[in-house]
């Protein structure tokens, strides 16, 4: 860890193991606003929302909700980009007793109608800039549709402000939130979260970044999605910290609201990261505030983080987790050496174990797939009993999908998906080993290996890349490239250039996206 880094640890709260946690993620928040009720929560622009303020906006929300017969366990879907807005609404269905379903803004009408009817929504609050898509989609759903605008719930008179704005009581085993993964395999599944999931994490995450409410953290993650929810969101209101939002990821916005706001915490997904170091406004950015960064959500070039670290002077520590573990399961603690290329150590109370086919645990430097168990686990897929038996294992463990090995100092690496996995004439080819190498290469911004279908072998290894400006690189000089650096029947025989690489909704590659060229 670098000197920078470590002279800007926060000493308020030195081990990474948390603080004693109450009972609720509202019961966070209003902790937070009697402690500081001044203190910002919320930042958008010139537009700023103090903890007390938040505080009264979620009790608005609470007590409409309330005399509109919402009954505790009641699904409510929100469909808001990053906009305080978000967060109102999150603590107060939580706080009326309600179960929250984020929903991605950038949704169709068939996809928020799916959303919206397998969860069994009784209402839909939707960002009033986002098209009729969620109009749409709440008709289609035959749910209600309730526009929302900046300020909306700002308590207005006496009736706003009418009792104590009481929490309706919920058990550490009842649903909090219900998360929709990504549908990589088939439709969507909800991950459904619970209190004790969320607040165990929330807390564990707090603690591993060592927030204070000294904090600025920056938040451009999705609020809808688990990495900016629990990390962004949550953990800032349990420590008490500020979130600087950006309503859509976009470089240079990024890069003005942390010279802006004197950010002190960045947390994104691998792309963001490369984004940002690309962009040309990044010379010009003011990044000494940062302390610390934070990469999740897929595994980070080593390329990538080095030059990071050197051209923004903090250092990127990586973490992993799911929407089934609410996201973290491990990270490169702080006070801990970090292993570059790795997920790090299981966190507080959390076990990881790598598996084989059978479900037995295999020896340190063998492969195979990730499982996690802990009180971040959870409780299963909405509806899904099925889906829910094939990931969760009698003992508590889930099974991640994830292949990952162990090295003999406890440190843990994603070698790859399970689904990803290219087996080329009986050969297991990890697509990560060879994304590391093709981000060594000085023209290559972009990479994702992937199977090419194959009539001999079965599977062929591919490669689409997004070159540099100016680079004069050809698909051949790229293919001999990467054949001096692996072994033969590694390197990707099928190699094509494309403008950019297709992305969800946190920046993520998405690998089911991309079109593979017929041959020529």
């Amino acid at each position: 860890m670098s000197d920078v880094a470590q002279r800007q640890i926060p000493e308020a709260q030195a081990a990474d193991g948390p603080r004693e946690s109450t009972g609720s993620l509202v019961q966070h928040l209003l902790d937070t606003a009697r402690r500081t009720p001044a203190a910002p929560a919320l930042l958008l622009g010139a537009h700023a929302l103090g903890y007390q303020a938040l505080e009264r906006s979620t009790a608005v929300v609470a007590a409409r909700l309330r005399a509109e017969g919402l009954a505790p366990g009641d699904r409510v879907g929100l469909m808001l980009p990053n906009v305080p807005e978000f967060a109102v609404l999150y603590y107060g269905v939580l706080r009326a007793g309600g179960v929250v379903v984020p929903l991605n803004p950038l949704l169709k009408e068939r996809e928020v109608a799916f959303h919206l009817s397998d969860s069994g929504a009784r209402a839909l609050y939707a960002w009033d800039g986002v098209p009729g898509e969620p109009a749409e989609g709440a008709a289609a759903a035959g749910v209600p549709h309730h526009p929302v605008a900046l300020g909306q719930f700002t308590p207005t008179g006496a009736e706003d402000l009418e009792g104590p704005g009481e929490l309706t009581a919920r058990g550490p085993e009842d649903d909090a939130v219900i998360l929709y993964t990504s549908g990589t395999t088939g439709r969507p599944k909800g991950a459904r979260l619970t209190h004790r999931n969320l607040v165990s994490n929330t807390a564990t995450t707090a603690a591993l970044a060592r927030l204070t409410g000294a904090d600025t953290v920056l938040g451009c993650l999705p609020l809808f999605h688990a990495f900016g929810q629990l990390t962004g969101l949550n953990a800032a209101a349990y420590a008490g910290s500020a979130l600087a939002l950006v309503p859509r990821f976009d470089p240079a916005a990024v890069l003005a609201t942390l010279t802006a706001r004197r950010a002190t915490v960045f947390e994104g997904v691998p792309t963001m990261f490369a984004a940002l170091l690309h962009h040309p406004d990044a010379a010009g950015a003011d990044a000494s505030s940062l302390r610390l960064c934070i990469s999740g959500g897929a595994a980070m070039p080593v390329e990538v983080l080095h030059a990071f670290e050197k051209a923004f002077g903090c250092d990127v520590l990586e973490g992993y987790g799911l929407s089934e573990t609410s996201p973290v399961a491990a990270f490169n603690h702080l006070d801990r050496p970090r292993r570059p290329g790795s997920i790090g150590t299981p966190v507080t109370g959390v076990e990881l174990s790598v598996l084989d086919p059978e479900g037995a645990e295999l020896p340190d430097g063998e492969t195979g797939e990730l499982a996690v168990r802990g009180p971040n686990v959870m409780k299963g897929y909405w509806q899904r009993p099925e889906a829910t038996a094939e990931v969760l294992m009698p003992d508590g463990r889930l099974r991640t999908g994830d292949l990952a090995r162990r090295d003999e100092d406890g440190f843990y690496y994603i070698v790859d998906r399970k689904k990803d996995l290219i087996i080329r004439g009986g050969y297991n080819v990890y697509p990560r080993e060879l994304e590391e190498v093709l981000y060594e290469h000085p023209a290559v911004l972009e990479a994702a290996v992937l199977a090419v279908p194959d009539a001999r072998l079965g599977e062929e290894v591919g490669a689409a890349v997004v070159l540099r400006p100016g680079a004069g690189e050809t698909p051949e000089s790229l293919r001999a490239w990467m054949k001096e650096r692996v072994a033969a029947y590694k390197y990707p025989r099928r190699v094509w250039f494309l403008a950019e690489l297709p992305k969800g909704p946190t920046g993520k590659i998405q690998k089911r996206d991309i079109e593979v060229p017929h041959p020529a």
